[in-house]
């Protein structure tokens, strides 16, 4: 059809959607009460109110203008956010089932198709993931024997700090390969060397797919589709795609050369195994085919790395910071533990350390959007009617940062985790791994990396800002991306005597 240019056929649309637009609400209520929102405009929805690098921003001002669950459209894509802790624990943890699946994201489809665990929907879903923590469990996720190889890695870590010698350096690469080397000895049965060329493009590759995904490249592609061709960032993360499924899938046909079910190595051993099994019974519609190990070993290998690794340094980037705190900490060390090698046993005896890790996961609020939900039925929220399959947005942000549950929620306050008397306190909104059913599978793994890390490396080192640097120069902005790292700083570790 040549008669009409695509200028014009754009025109067009848009005058359709504008006499649409007035004649409708937002969705067509059939007199339901769905969540109010600001009107939005044909095409391209909300999107000019939205701050499209920090999206979670806007997020927070809108709900405070129109309460605690509201619509917003981006694109042609409607969605729900859901803000404040009573809100988001009412839709994750008290319903449960309606909130549980995950929507329709381009990105995400192009990415996974729906395999693996964390993007996967249904039967699919409730396989890998139940394999998943089994096995995980299996290789020692919460017991001592993953405790003894995270304290292996501190001991790698500290000679690798040490080996600069007090001058400033920067702890990206070097921070993601020790916490990295944790999975990919459950994964693969093996651990690199920090400097392993193979080892930091995958994990290179890792972690600038997850930057990508949150890029306004990316986020104007999810919204509008049809314009992938000019999505540099979606380009970039299926070609990082496709590296990182040819390595693991170089590894696995390496492990199936060795597969021997009585001497199980490693997680791919497991699930090779489970394939095996599986085509021994002739289930030809089966889960554990490739391109769900595939999926899930980088499901694996993304959470349980980048997110870990990131909250780590934001922990040392806000111990430059308030120097004060850092010194209290090392001090409660000293008191209670000495020299000996921290453990998790003594988690219970450092209380105010403790109160300092959780601080920095609840301040550094690196994943401030949570990832996408969706509605499994027509579900009422409090007031509101929101129908099935809606994409929902359950604002962590919101959650970690409620005025209404926080003394003093924008700031650095260990205190949020302590009593009178100096004592831990667990608090009901600390919600870093999210709730209900789609909560971090890795959440006992994560939790014992943060502790024997974060007080290892105060145990032995004092950091501080490199020269030139003054503490209350540190910029806490974080960057732009779909979890939220702190913006990439030097620093010196000098040893304690």
């Amino acid at each position: 059809m040549d008669w009409m240019d695509p200028v014009s056929v754009l025109l067009l649309l848009a005058l359709t959607l504008a006499f649409v637009w007035k004649r409708s609400d937002f969705w067509e209520s059939s007199g339901k009460n769905l969540p109010p929102g600001p009107r939005p405009l044909p095409l391209i929805g909300n999107l000019h109110l939205m701050d499209v690098k920090r999206p979670y921003r806007t997020m927070m001002k809108l709900s405070k203008q129109y309460g605690p669950g509201f619509s917003i459209q981006m694109g042609v894509q409607k969605m729900v956010v859901l803000t404040g802790y009573k809100t988001v624990k009412e839709a994750l943890v008290n319903q449960a089932d309606a909130f549980v699946d995950r929507p329709i994201i381009p990105i995400f489809e192009d990415f996974q198709h729906g395999h693996g665990i964390v993007l996967s929907n249904g039967e699919n879903w409730k396989v890998m993931r139940r394999f998943a923590i089994t096995t995980l469990r299996d290789y020692g996720m919460g017991k001592k024997t993953i405790e003894d190889r995270i304290v292996e890695e501190c001991s790698f870590l500290i000679q690798k700090f040490e080996s600069f010698d007090g001058k400033p350096f920067e702890t990206t690469t070097i921070m993601n390969a020790a916490v990295a080397n944790i999975i990919v000895s459950i994964l693969l049965g093996k651990r690199y060397k920090y400097e392993d060329p193979t080892f930091i493009r995958l994990l290179n590759l890792v972690n600038e797919s997850i930057r990508l995904t949150g890029s306004p490249s990316v986020v104007l592609y999810n919204m509008f589709p049809a314009l992938g061709f000019l999505s540099g960032g979606r380009k970039t993360i299926l070609k990082y795609r496709d590296e990182l499924y040819a390595f693991i899938e170089a590894t696995f046909l390496e492990h199936l050369k060795e597969l021997d079910v009585n001497d199980q190595r490693s997680f791919i051993d497991a699930f090779l195994i489970q394939q095996q099994e599986e085509k021994n019974r002739n289930q030809s519609n089966g889960f554990f085919h490739n391109e769900n190990l595939k999926a899930v070993v980088e499901n694996l290998l993304g959470a349980g790395m980048e997110t870990t690794s990131t909250t780590l340094r934001w922990g040392l980037l806000l111990m430059m910071k308030y120097p004060e705190i850092q010194k209290k900490v090392q001090e409660e060390i000293t008191k209670v533990i000495g020299s000996a090698q921290p453990r998790i046993e003594h988690r219970a005896k450092l209380p105010y350390t403790d109160a300092v890790v959780h601080e920095v996961q609840r301040f550094a609020n690196i994943l401030p959007t949570n990832l996408p939900h969706a509605t499994t039925a027509d579900v009422t929220l409090g007031d509101y009617f929101i129908p099935k399959g809606t994409h929902i947005v359950p604002l962590l942000y919101s959650v970690l940062y409620d005025e209404s549950e926080w003394e003093k929620p924008l700031k650095f306050y260990p205190e949020h985790f302590l009593d009178s008397e100096g004592k831990f306190v667990k608090r009901d909104a600390f919600l870093p791994f999210s709730a209900g059913r789609r909560v971090c599978a890795g959440e006992t793994l994560a939790r014992m990396e943060l502790f024997l890390f974060f007080v290892t490396l105060l145990q032995r080192f004092t950091f501080q800002p490199a020269p030139g640097t003054l503490a209350e120069d540190l910029d806490l902005t974080p960057a732009i991306g779909f979890t939220s790292p702190p913006m990439p700083y030097r620093f010196c570790a000098l040893p304690r005597s």
